[in-house]
């Protein structure tokens, strides 16, 4: 039903994350409709595996420029605070928690979690470099900021152990009921760690 080159475009739109079929199908058809903005996109896209690479530091995104391993902005940033760092599964944590505008310090991604049905066990996650980062930055506070699931309790739990013998504090975040929402509806475990990471008012 439709041409070869469109019909690949839209396969390889749908295999983004949270893309379907009928997304993917109006992201081609725009293209189709302006082939200025699908010559720039391609072009970006083209230039990301050569432009863009992940930090040495932390493993955030970062620009490649020739002559020096890549660095982040983040890492690049005199005013952060180097006492304080937040360990995160997944870029797109990191990118949610600068969002929020709360986290000064440093960061480092781990890239993945620990999930023994998956086949990711303790050796897979990098422990040393985490603890290199320690101890190059100084750092007096690292916050676990792992999602609240079973792989991240579990990988959250083994990090405090690592950093245990480490002169560190180890928090790690709260979580509870989100803005706005209502408590009949939230489960008992996010409502029970509500109740346990209270505040004083």
């Amino acid at each position: 039903m439709w041409p070869e080159s469109f019909r690949r475009v839209v396969e390889q739109l749908s295999r983004l994350p949270g893309v379907g079929d009928k997304t993917a199908q109006r992201f081609a058809l725009e293209l189709v409709l302006e082939p200025a903005l699908a010559l720039e996109l391609g072009a970006a896209i083209s230039s990301m595996p050569t432009g863009v690479g992940r930090c040495h530091k932390c493993g955030n995104l970062a620009e490649r420029v020739e002559g020096r391993p890549p660095e982040c902005t983040i890492c690049l940033d005199p005013r952060r605070n180097n006492k304080l760092l937040c360990v995160v599964g997944r870029i797109q944590d990191l990118l949610a928690i600068e969002r929020s505008g709360a986290m000064r310090g440093r960061y480092f991604v781990l890239g993945r979690l620990l999930s023994p049905l998956d086949g990711v066990r303790a050796e897979h996650l990098p422990t040393a470099e985490l603890i290199t980062r320690v101890e190059a930055l100084g750092v007096e506070e690292v916050i676990l900021a792992t999602p609240p699931s079973v792989d991240g309790e579990a990988t959250a739990l083994f990090l405090a152990r690592e950093l245990a013998e480490r002169n560190v504090r180890v928090s790690r975040i709260a979580s509870g009921v989100p803005h706005g929402g209502d408590l009949e509806f939230s489960d008992q475990i996010t409502l029970g760690r509500a109740i346990e990471g209270r505040r004083t008012f």
